[in-house]
């Protein structure tokens, strides 16, 4: 009996160890092994930032994070991080912190740089931000830009370079070619000229018609035809002004279609009533309708059977007596 006691005694100290234990590995690794202080930060961008991810103060560690919390500024999101780091550790207010990572492959962390004024910032008081400069983002902009830059610029110059190059060509098979270009300038010019009296006497043609059409025209545009075409006009105008009157007649006609319609006491909302509540009623009684015309109708054809077999009871006869064969 002794020896279960100490048993009991030795299982319940061990559990009580191992719950200590796991309670102090927990503290450990969350951080909070004494005095903190609290400040926060607000970022556009935390990648990779999370609850744990360790605060350094000019590469030493001092705290960790504690929370990111989602927050909007001027129709935008942001995001704030708050952090805890060692209590009484002095920062300047002019410090900045900036998500950083030591290697290529290491996790990130906030890095704070020390700031050059004496005047220490208070805890839970905002540490300026500094924007993560991202290498891949970087080195994806130069892409970028040196893209643009080849397709705005450098492109277009080859393409001139090209054109240039190929009017330089052009330039030095004219000049073998001069001679016969100006032998044939020559001849084009005394064709020309040749022709020079023929056109200035089509040309003089062309004046004189234009002067015949200058007074046809002043002859049909005379004060008799301007009275007319203003007599035109005002009949138009006549003509306009009703149909407005018709269209507003018709507007009126439409307004008094709409009130009969949406009248609540109305003859068609009545009809609309009536017509429901027959429709309803032959819903409610259609099964009876159905079974009342089936029974008509197996009546109707039991009265066609017993016709045809015995034609004489339209006339009220009995059923003839069938014969029986030797």
């Amino acid at each position: 009996m002794r020896s279960s006691k100490i048993n009991y005694i030795i299982v319940g100290l061990f559990i009580i160890i191992s719950i200590g234990g796991l309670l102090g590995a927990t503290i450990l690794l969350s951080g909070r092994t004494g005095a903190i202080d609290s400040y926060y930060t607000v970022y556009n961008n935390v990648t990779g930032v999370k609850f744990g991810t360790q605060i350094v103060y000019e590469g030493f560690p001092i705290g960790q994070v504690t929370e990111v919390t989602p927050t909007e500024e001027n129709g935008r999101m942001r995001f704030r991080v708050d952090f805890d780091i060692v209590h009484g550790w002095k920062i300047p207010e002019d410090s900045e912190v900036e998500i950083a990572a030591p290697g290529l492959l290491a996790a990130v962390n906030l890095a704070i740089h020390s700031g050059m004024s004496m005047n220490p910032l208070k805890p839970g008081e905002k540490i300026k931000p500094r924007e993560r400069a991202d290498i891949f983002s970087v080195f994806s902009n130069l892409a970028g830009q040196f893209n643009d830059l080849t397709n705005q610029y450098v492109k277009p110059l080859i393409l001139n370079i090209s054109d240039a190059v190929k009017s330089t060509n052009e330039l030095l098979e004219l000049r073998h070619e001069g001679h016969a270009m100006i032998i044939d300038t020559r001849e084009a010019l005394s064709r020309i000229t040749s022709r020079i009296p023929a056109i200035t006497s089509k040309f003089e043609s062309l004046l004189g018609n234009l002067h015949t059409a200058t007074k046809r025209f002043n002859s049909v545009v005379s004060l008799e035809n301007t009275d007319k075409l203003i007599a035109l006009i005002d009949n138009l105008n006549a003509a306009s002004q009703k149909i407005d009157t018709m269209m507003v007649t018709t507007n009126s006609v439409l307004a008094d279609i709409d009130d009969l319609v949406m009248d609540e006491n109305g003859d068609v909302k009545k009809s609309f009533s009536d017509a429901r509540y027959v429709v309803e009623s032959i819903a409610r009684n259609i099964d009876s309708i159905n079974q009342n015309m089936n029974g008509a109708a197996r009546n109707l054809n039991e009265f066609t059977r017993q016709i045809r077999n015995n034609p004489g009871l339209l006339l009220g006869g009995s059923a003839p007596v069938l014969k029986e064969e030797n």
